[in-house]
């Protein structure tokens, strides 16, 4: 029986390296990209239902940020075999390495709508929600077509 488990416990060790793929840094610079621009949307997103007080100071910095965010290059965060077909790590479909084009375009859009955003917080809480939708739709057009359902 022990050795029976020895082997066993060896071959694990073999086969754990072929499964254990390190995530690369482009794909978490990429997610990490994400996560920010999902808690800032989050924040704008309560106050304009009023689930989170008002804070003016606060929705302009979410806004700001996700500005910031979409300012940042996508060339190095997109290098290919980083799409869900390669990677468990990923939601990004291969697609958008055969139309790179229509990616960009689509990654554009949030940070347009975005800097709609940023220009309205200065009207108040009442502003907010009118630029969720086109921000919400923006994203959502690129997900849509480039990303994976969870």
């Amino acid at each position: 029986m022990t050795k029976l488990f020895a082997v066993a416990a060896a071959t694990a060790l073999m086969i754990t390296p072929a499964f254990a793929r390190e995530i690369p840094q482009a794909v978490k610079a990429r997610q990490g990209q994400f996560n920010i621009l999902a808690l800032n949307l989050g924040v704008l997103g309560g106050m304009a239902r009023g689930t989170v007080d008002f804070d003016q100071e606060a929705a302009q910095a979410a806004a700001d940020s996700l500005v910031a965010v979409s300012m940042v290059s996508q060339h190095a965060m997109w290098p290919e075999g980083t799409s869900v077909d390669d990677l468990d790590a990923t939601r990004a479909k291969a697609e958008i390495w055969s139309d790179m084009d229509d990616f960009g375009s689509k990654w554009a859009a949030p940070g347009e709508a975005a800097t709609a955003m940023q220009a309205a917080i200065g009207e108040g809480q009442a502003a907010i929600g009118p630029n969720m939708g086109p921000l919400g739709n923006a994203c959502k057009a690129c997900h849509d077509t480039y990303r994976t359902p969870e």
